[in-house]
């Protein structure tokens, strides 16, 4: 059987079987879910191989790319998990500038350096180690996301092999159906994307950060005036509020508080720092811990900076909200998220993403003016359940003002919310009854797939 494969058929009988399964997850909290084989794929072919495998066998198929996701998504009960971490290829295309990537690769470790040597930049996802796979597929919160728009946009192509075992071209005019999919549906898209084909963008010229620390008595005012600036603030910029524990440059802790930052991108630096000087106006400036005003910064110090953040293998919990209704009352809700955090290694994080615009036609149409998400990070396993106890009471009050869930950071086996426009989710179903009748694929893991895509409190 394995004589098929240029990678690994591994399967219960195998020592390293657990090690398949888990080795590479992100997240050191791991499920007890486990399938009857995993193919460490390492060629195109081996994951048609392994699809047309599946079909014999009456597998279903679940696919990690990255394994980053937090619920640990690609890990289920039976079936085949093809992991695409041995798959790694890229190109780029000097007359198209489209770079053509496979899902494994890491966006910022990877993809981010090869095309910096070319000139050229995509708006990938935050944390450097993140494989570009589920991070699409989900519709892609990347750098800058308020000016540049979602990762997905940027799709242009994506090869993927069907529930028959087929390898097919999708984009605007062949196979658009998968196409459309592909650009947000997630862990529940029915087919395996092999191959990504992306629109890159100039690499900029000037890259400067504000960051202001604050205690956590000035987050109203900050926070209120921060909403009406978001507006006033050229859309090059990056506008990200963290409730954290302040620390030194040395990493000695200041305590809890939250910072907030604007990451400006532009033709060169000082355009990039002029960019910045809304910030100038915080009302609280005078009384911040530190300020670290329009200083240069680059793309390498930024990685750094995420990896410290988020910690391999360590403990994570995560939920977020979609925020939407008026800027007073969406401040007043989430302020326990940010203020009364149960760790000091847990944070939580708002993304503006004002002004808003209309989406283009694709799977993800569900995004408002603000995005909020909260990682309970910790080393003891004894803490998960007093973690979770706080995140579900703070997240329960801040429903108010959620108009749903963005899918890279939640966990439908714990809270399920609308994370898709009604007439999308209702397509994308439609497209995966024709492409997929008999679900080989894996669909949402799901504490309850009969109310999927629908807000818990108003069923």
């Amino acid at each position: 059987m394995t004589g098929q494969f240029t990678g690994r058929l591994v399967t219960r009988d195998d020592p390293d079987f657990e090690d398949a399964v888990l080795g590479r997850v992100f997240n050191g909290r791991r499920p007890s879910r486990r399938p009857d084989a995993v193919l460490l794929a390492e060629t195109e072919q081996d994951i048609v191989a392994g699809v047309r495998l599946a079909a014999e066998r009456g597998w279903t198929v679940s696919v990690r790319s990255g394994g980053h996701a937090w619920a640990v998504w690609s890990v289920r009960d039976g079936g085949l998990l093809i992991d695409l971490g041995g798959y790694r290829e890229l190109s780029y295309d000097e007359a198209t500038q489209v770079v053509s990537a496979t899902p494994s690769v890491k966006g910022g470790e990877e993809l981010t350096p090869y095309l910096e040597e070319r000139g050229r930049f995509f708006n990938g996802g935050h944390c450097p180690s993140v494989g570009i796979g589920g991070f699409l597929l989900q519709g892609g919160q990347g750098w800058n996301q308020r000016g540049w728009g979602w990762a997905a946009e940027s799709v242009v192509a994506v090869d993927v092999v069907t529930a028959e075992g087929e390898l097919v071209r999708c984009d605007a005019t062949q196979n658009a159906d998968l196409y459309w999919a592909a650009r947000g549906s997630g862990p529940s898209f029915p087919g395996v994307v092999t191959r990504f084909h992306l629109a890159t963008r100039p690499l900029f010229g000037g890259l400067a950060h504000t960051v202001q620390g604050y205690r956590n008595e000035d987050f109203t005012d900050v926070m209120t005036w921060l909403y009406e600036a978001t507006h006033r603030i050229p859309d090059n910029v990056e506008i990200v509020v963290v409730g954290m524990t302040l620390r030194t440059p040395e990493g000695e802790s200041l305590g809890p508080g939250f910072i907030v930052t604007g990451l400006a991108f532009a033709d060169d630096l000082p355009a990039a720092q002029d960019s910045l000087a809304i910030f100038r106006e915080s009302p609280a400036l005078s009384r911040a811990v530190f300020v670290k005003d329009a200083a240069p910064s680059s793309l390498a110090e930024q990685r750094v900076e995420q990896e410290r953040s988020n910690p391999e293998h360590a403990q994570y919990i995560c939920d977020n909200i979609w925020a939407e209704g008026d800027p007073a009352e969406i401040v007043e809700r989430i302020r326990p998220l940010f203020t009364e955090l149960p760790t000091p290694n847990a944070f939580t994080i708002w993304m503006s993403n004002l002004p808003t615009r209309a989406l283009p036609d694709m799977a993800f149409s569900l995004a408002t003016g603000a995005y909020v998400a909260t990682y309970c990070c910790y080393d003891d396993p004894a803490e998960e359940d007093a973690n979770r106890a706080w995140l579900e009471q703070a997240m329960a009050n801040a429903q108010p003002v959620t108009a749903g869930q963005y899918l890279g950071d939640s966990d439908f086996t714990r809270r399920q919310l609308r994370f898709m426009a009604d007439d999308n989710f209702a397509k994308l179903q439609e497209i995966i009854r024709a492409r997929d009748p008999e679900g080989r694929f894996a669909r949402y893991l799901a504490k309850d797939p009969a109310t999927l895509n629908r807000n818990h409190w108003e069923l």
